[in-house]
């Protein structure tokens, strides 16, 4: 008999909220429906492995059909089908779901119910103007239903002629919305959501998933081969991965995957949102932060768990205790697998150390956990090319690189080219250099001062070679608190004006170079880690500030000095003479331009004067 009814909801505006704001994008609508259908089918086969159901099951599938030309899309299935009573309290009850009684009652036979009738049904009304639903319940003797709706309250429901089991979905498209009538566009949504679907899903006569993708099969089955197969197809354009870590928990949660250690560059923005966060199969989100660590978001691969609660969209986790064991258990295994391959495959290890430094880096900077773990597997190269672990390093420095307070110093180069004098002045004393060229080293690097005792870091170029390893308290030049000031007025006077100098004298040995330009190891580290956000901003804003360092033993200052006592006069023009002393002694400048080449420092109109000031030099000594 034929019935007319309004839908059982709570306001008469429930289908313009549905439209607007129950999903963030309304391409969701078909993977709620497909996920309805495949549930249908799980149920089916449950049933029918409980006894229930004895009769011939037939081909268990889903089917997508287009019509383009009428804007027709229909979801097709053979599962349990309908009753009249189950159509009214399953549809006209929005928000009732059937999943949770179901599933208590098969939940020997059944491991997995992805979709809900109720709500993930309504979302077809977001690209539809009309609804309706044909069906016939697998119950012996039940009558064939046909629902529909226009997408106002009233709906109407009759008996059908339909003869097989199972139900037909069918969305007439609205015009706003007509692009989900096209092939090109659904074939897509398919393929990004259903592709791993656990029942056959067609569109048109294609099968467009596969039923037991790699992660749901027993790892002792599978090869390396097949791992690095599924990565091929997950992401076609990516590099081989790394490493693999597949996941098999069912207890205190339920949780298996695959997770892969990609070739991570130097962008780690650019690395994230690469995990796929699926539910029994159905794709829900590539956007992981809240259940995985966000170090962890690096990583590629695949996450399956029906005990991430998602909101109706399934697009947004809300807080769950699961989720939190979920998160720590992940880190732990991503832990293990990195301290195995430490252990089991050091050369392996270091062949792909550098694609994977910045994720270790990543990780221990975030998570303290991951951190604490980690200290024991990260390993550390020099500028030789030799890998150490953190341990090991300390080890094998400590004889040579220990300084008078007895700490080791750990001495550092960020660029080997444009470090390279001072590189050279450490080696020459016997010291090792590390390469720490990733962009979170210099986080990296005051992490480690924190982490391992008695330990302090230097980079090569921070200061002069005696000073950063002092191996005794050392005597300095003897000057006044004028010839200070003169020494720090002459040099200012010849060095780029958009910096800042704190000019002091040093005994560095005749044959060292007369003039050296560092950086403070503090100011240039904390202003590194401003510039990527370390919430030392106060650092960012303020001017460079570089260590001139005279070497007093040096015969060219002597000379200079010698000159400037023969030609400054003092009193009251005592600091125009100085200036105009400094701005023509052609020898301080060129040791003031030599040592700002050695930084990178000479450019424009200073370098090419320099070019023509040492060409003359040239030319003035063999000519």
């Amino acid at each position: 008999m034929a019935t007319t009814g309004k839908i059982g909801v709570t306001t008469e505006n429930i289908f313009p909220v549905i439209k607007k704001f129950l999903y963030s994008d309304h391409e969701i609508f078909l993977r709620e429906l497909v996920a309805n259908a495949v549930d249908a089918t799980q149920k089916m086969k449950a049933l029918a492995a409980s006894g229930d159901f004895s009769d011939e099951l037939g081909e268990l599938a889903v089917r997508v059909e287009l019509d383009e030309a009428a804007k027709t899309l229909k979801i097709v299935d053979n599962g349990i089908g309908m009753t009249a009573e189950e159509v009214d309290r399953y549809i006209n009850q929005i928000a009732f779901s059937s999943a949770g009684e179901f599933l208590e009652k098969y939940k020997d036979q059944l491991n997995s119910i992805i979709g809900h009738f109720g709500l993930g049904f309504y979302s077809a009304f977001m690209v539809a103007d009309k609804v309706t639903i044909e069906t016939l319940s697998w119950k012996e003797g039940a009558k064939a239903v046909k629902w529909s709706c226009d997408g106002s309250p009233e709906y109407d429901m009759e008996e059908c002629e339909k003869q097989d089991r199972g139900t037909v979905i069918t969305l007439y498209i609205s015009d706003d919305e007509k692009e989900f009538a096209e092939k090109g566009r659904i074939s897509g949504l398919l393929n990004k959501y259903c592709k791993f679907m656990p029942v056959p899903v067609f569109f048109g006569e294609e099968q467009i998933n596969k039923v037991e993708p790699l992660w749901t099969r027993m790892p002792s089955d599978l090869k390396e081969e097949d791992y690095k197969e599924f990565y091929r197809a997950l992401y076609p354009m990516a590099d081989e991965p790394l490493f693999h870590i597949h996941l098999n928990v069912d207890y205190p949660f339920n949780l298996t995957g695959i997770l892969y250690f990609p070739k991570i560059k130097n962008n780690v923005e650019i690395s994230r949102n690469k995990i796929q966060l699926y539910c029994n199969q159905m794709f829900v989100t590539d956007s992981v932060e809240n259940i995985v660590p966000e170090f962890l978001t690096l990583l590629h691969g695949v996450i399956d768990s029906p005990d991430i609660p998602l909101n109706v969209s399934r697009s947004y986790l809300q807080s769950d205790s699961n989720v939190k064991k979920i998160s720590t258990y992940i880190t732990k295994k991503v832990a293990d697998r990195l301290d195995e391959i430490f252990r089991n495959e050091r050369q392996q290890l270091e062949e792909k150390w550098d694609n994977l430094k910045l994720f270790i880096e990543f990780g221990m900077l975030s998570d303290e956990k991951f951190c604490d773990r980690a200290m024991k597997f990260a390993l550390l190269k020099n500028t030789d090319g030799k890998y150490f672990s953190i341990e090991d390093y300390k080890k094998a420095i400590e004889g040579e690189q220990t300084d008078k307070d007895n700490k080791v110093v750990f001495l550092y180069t960020t660029d080997v080219d444009s470090q390279y004098s001072f590189i050279e002045a450490a080696k020459n004393k016997g010291y090792d250099v590390l390469l720490m060229d990733c962009h979170l080293d210099s986080h990296f690097v005051q992490l480690l001062e924190n982490k391992v005792e008695n330990a302090r870091f230097a980079r090569v170029d921070s200061d002069s070679i005696g000073n950063l390893i002092p191996k005794e308290d050392k005597a300095k030049p003897e000057l006044s608190e004028a010839e200070q000031d003169d020494l720090s007025a002459m040099f200012k006077a010849v060095l780029p004006k958009e910096n800042q100098y704190y000019v002091e004298a040093e005994n560095l040995g005749a044959a060292a170079a007369p003039i050296l330009i560092t950086q403070s190891e503090f100011m240039r580290r904390y202003r590194e880690m401003s510039a990527m956000g370390g919430g030392m901003n106060f650092y960012g804003e303020m001017p460079a500030m570089y260590n001139i360092i005279v070497n007093m033993e040096n015969p060219l200052v002597g000379k200079i000095l010698a000159a400037k006592a023969a030609e400054v006069v003092s009193g009251d023009e005592h600091n125009s003479s100085l200036e105009a002393f400094a701005s023509g002694n052609e020898i301080l400048k060129q040791i003031t331009d030599l040592a700002l080449l050695a930084n990178g420092m000479l450019k424009g109109k200073e370098l090419s004067d320099f070019i023509a000031r040492s060409a003359k030099v040239v030319e003035e000594a063999y000519l």
